[in-house]
């Protein structure tokens, strides 16, 4: 039997990702119509003898998560437990942790997955390569391509390619070392725990050599536990006949941004063509003009001017008026839409209003269209202290008047707007 672990981070992670996960867990964004965490869970139930998910992170059990969780395990049938750390223990302390609920029952083999990664999530065929490399007790990185440049933005994986044994791996490298990049999602057999308890007793040993070293006494069971699949484990096993690199050439992204998560919506509205074609709309008599992928909660209310697409994601409950023109954009729950406004490269948060002819407007930070290999730059938000532009973001209750024009700017939550804006955040 198999089970899979999503690391789901924790409140203090996400920042980048502000204002949106002020009133959601980044994890439950909506990325194309579901949240971030659905598409995960959906790849996962259809591996055959996948006996339970389990999500670890140090968010508060809030009511959101358990109702996503009840409804979750209703939909797609299958055990999905939430086991929140005490800290933030990173990616491979949080699993040792939990070591005792991940291997009850006695499973072969465990996916481990980062939430906040978009994918076609190939775990199928990275089982299959586990098998094929004879090694029962091998360990699988996903990689996948990236350019030279922003590949050191990334774990960076050589491999022998003749057996896509990995010889050689560094985290975030400071020079060029592979242009084969780690994509946060791994397949584990319960023998990792081996290699994770190594690092956890050697943490220890430090503790009682150095037990004030760079920083206040501090709970030091705590800081013996924090460990780091990428530098701590995959660095140590490299070279050493137990870590493979299984490729894709599918979609991958990550989501860190909020202007990734457009980009991240779009990738999987193009996939729904071939996994869910009901959740796609198409152009019927009496409704909206849908041009490429859309995605419209059934309960929101479209005038039939409207021209929505492509990769437009509505929530529910939305309105929008007549004429009104919705390009590469995510329109939160609540959210209205008045007659002849236009929004492109935006998202409009949770219950916003937008004004009759205004405009909200940004600038797209997608990959570069002519190189195959391109990723998705997590820009920072300031360069030479001005304002990167990049898509605007509205925070939830944000009313914005008619005729006014909002560009490349991120507005806080519960502003009432009364003058046009460019290259601001409106605190």
């Amino acid at each position: 039997m198999l089970k899979t672990v999503i690391l789901i981070g924790g409140p203090q992670k996400g920042t980048r990702f502000r204002p949106l996960s002020f009133e959601v867990p980044k994890p439950l964004f909506p990325v194309a119509g579901v949240p971030m965490l659905q598409h995960h869970i959906e790849a996962c139930a259809k591996v055959p003898n996948m006996k339970e998910i389990l999500l670890i992170g140090f968010y508060q059990p809030n009511e959101e998560l358990t109702r996503f969780l009840s409804c979750a395990q209703q939909e797609f049938k299958i055990s999905i437990r939430y086991l929140q750390e005490y800290a933030a223990l990173s990616t491979g302390g949080g699993i040792y942790h939990f070591r005792d609920q991940i291997l009850s029952g006695g499973p072969e083999a465990f996916f481990v997955m980062n939430a906040d990664v978009c994918s076609e999530f190939p775990l199928p065929d990275m089982l299959d390569f586990q098998k094929e490399h004879g090694d029962t007790h091998s360990f699988v990185i996903l990689g996948t391509t990236a350019n030279r440049k922003q590949s050191m933005n990334y774990g960076c994986i050589v491999e022998n390619q003749q057996t896509n044994e990995v010889l050689h791996y560094v985290e975030k490298p400071s020079t060029f070392v592979s242009d084969i990049i780690n994509c946060g999602i791994y397949l584990f057999t319960p023998e990792i725990f081996q290699h994770i308890g190594m690092v956890f007793q050697k943490n220890q040993q430090d503790m009682l050599l150095y037990p004030y070293e760079g920083e206040e006494q501090t709970n030091g069971w705590q800081r013996a536990e924090v460990i780091r699949l990428e530098q701590d484990i995959f660095t140590a096993l490299a070279g050493q006949g137990k870590l493979y690199v299984y490729k894709t050439h599918r979609f991958w992204s990550q989501i860190k941004s909020a202007g990734s998560a457009i980009y991240a919506s779009r990738l999987y509205l193009n996939q729904y063509h071939k996994t869910h074609p009901e959740r796609l709309a198409t152009n019927e008599e009496g409704g909206p003009k849908i041009s490429g992928n859309v995605y419209i909660h059934p309960t929101a209310n479209i005038d039939p001017t409207a021209v929505l697409g492509p990769n437009v994601s509505i929530g529910t409950g939305v309105t929008i008026g007549a004429g009104v023109r919705v390009r590469e954009s995510i329109i939160l729950h609540g959210a209205t839409l008045q007659d002849h406004s236009c929004v492109l490269n935006s998202i409009v948060g949770w219950d916003s209003t937008i004004g009759k002819w205004a405009r909200v407007e940004g600038t797209p930070s997608d990959p570069n269209p002519n190189d195959p290999y391109a990723k998705i730059d997590s820009e920072t938000l300031f360069r030479e202290g001005k304002l990167t532009p990049s898509i605007t973001i509205l925070g939830c209750n944000v009313n914005i008047p008619s005729e006014v024009i909002i560009l490349n700017s991120i507005v806080l939550p519960h502003k009432d707007l009364n003058r046009s804006f460019k290259n601001q955040i409106i605190l």
